[in-house]
């Protein structure tokens, strides 16, 4: 009998781990809507096959002594579970399978940490994020759309852009202070994740802008936040934008598990004030560019340390609990995680067809208790809103929502 393979946890993977809470589980999920019907038989052969072809994504947590110094993947030949389930039709089979995705974590005890849930033609992928994350299995997902369908299903290639030389934020605004949290609405009494999908148009952006989709995100997102926060009466704070930024490869080479850094964009509450849009895209612009282009880890220098087997793994998880919850007030405002343009065609085939909506969400827990996940696929924009209940309300979401529509059509300005 062979020894499974182990590896040890990355440092996000582990941070993760030490931060688990049952009433806000760490979930990723990811909505795919096909045209057509789904073959049951064929879609699990197909998703089996795909995680084959990407060995990294079967794996559980190694079980361990006490005073490990590490927690480890076990890598294992076959999923421990059947992982695609087939949920019966009905008026309230989708919301239901949204509120599952936010809801109950795929367990990491056992291989792959992943479920694909189908409701009638569409897709419900719910990942554990403490060992995967959106972009790698959208990735999976691809390959299992390829051998379903026979279609080729390669990513496009990326927009060209000139390279970025390193270069320092301008114009920013200091990070010495605290930033400013999400003001409370109205919080439901139960614990978790509630979430609320829409569909948008594509902000117009003038040809040869020296800003990109991404950077109108941005602005909307501090905008949507600024003014909920005037109408709440909380008193103007700065504000600082958590963003994901993933350099890996889309192709079948790219590394599966959790890829991405973090980057925070800061705001000044006077540059969202009464805003001059296009000095304020322009200055977006220079600050994500130049974030991108600093080399930094993925959580920044002090989680490395943290992650360090200097101690056994519950003496390290304690102190990582106790660090975040003093780190609370200089947490982040919210977070935006903009995928871009799907790089898939996530294409099934003649029968079940091409995805012609992509949504994805990330955690929210507090203190933060807001994402904003984006996404374009067929020329439309999905948005996917997240919040903890323990902040807001389903109507509150939608206000928030509305708010976001609203300013994100502002930021269509013309030279």
């Amino acid at each position: 009998m062979t020894t499974p393979v182990r590896i040890p946890f990355p440092v996000v993977d582990e941070v993760s781990r030490h931060c688990l809470q049952e009433e806000e589980p760490e979930t990723v999920h990811i909505e795919v809507h096909l045209p057509g019907p789904v073959d049951q038989m064929r879609l699990r052969k197909a998703f089996t096959e795909a995680l084959h072809r990407h060995p990294r994504i079967l794996m559980r947590e190694a079980k361990g002594p006490w005073y490990r110094r590490r927690y480890e993947w076990e890598l294992t030949p076959e999923p421990d579970v059947e992982v695609v389930t087939f949920a019966p039709p009905g008026p309230r089979a989708l919301q239901d399978a949204r509120t599952r995705a936010v809801t109950e974590a795929p367990p990491l005890s056992v291989s792959p940490p992943i479920r694909l849930e189908v409701v009638d033609s569409v897709l419900f992928l719910t990942i554990n994020h403490t060992a995967l994350d959106g972009p790698a299995c959208l990735r999976v997902l691809a390959t299992a759309a390829e051998l379903y369908g026979g279609r080729d299903n390669a990513p496009a290639a990326p927009p060209v852009r000139p390279a970025e030389p390193r270069q320092d934020p301008p114009d920013t605004p200091t990070t010495w202070s605290p930033p400013a949290r999400v003001a409370p609405g109205t919080p439901a009494p139960s614990p978790g994740n509630g979430m609320l999908v829409t569909e948008l148009p594509l902000p117009h952006r003038p040809k040869g802008s020296p800003y990109t989709v991404n950077d109108q995100l941005m602005v909307t997102t501090a905008l949507t936040i600024a003014h909920w926060n005037r109408e709440h009466g909380a008193r103007p704070r700065p504000l600082r934008i958590t963003m994901p930024v993933d350099d890996r490869p889309r192709d079948t080479t790219m590394p599966i598990g959790n890829g991405t850094r973090l980057v925070e964009v800061p705001f000044s509450p006077a540059e969202l004030d009464h805003p001059d849009m296009s000095a304020l895209l322009r200055r977006t612009a220079e600050r994500t560019r130049a974030l991108k282009s600093l080399p930094r880890p993925q959580l920044g220098h002090g989680a490395a340390l943290l992650t360090a087997p200097w101690a056994p793994v519950a003496a390290r998880a304690a102190l990582t609990r106790a660090l975040r919850r003093a780190a609370a007030p200089w947490t982040s405002t919210t977070l935006l995680s903009n995928i871009g343009r799907i790089p898939y065609p996530l294409d099934f085939g003649e029968e079940t067809g091409r995805a012609h909506a992509v949504w994805f969400s990330a955690p929210a827990r507090m203190p933060r208790g807001l994402t904003v996940t984006t996404a374009s696929t067929a020329g439309r924009l999905h948005l996917a809103l997240r919040w903890s209940r323990a902040l807001l309300s389903h109507g509150d979401g939608a206000h928030l929502r509305d708010l976001f529509e609203h300013y994100l059509h502002t930021t269509e300005v013309t030279p």
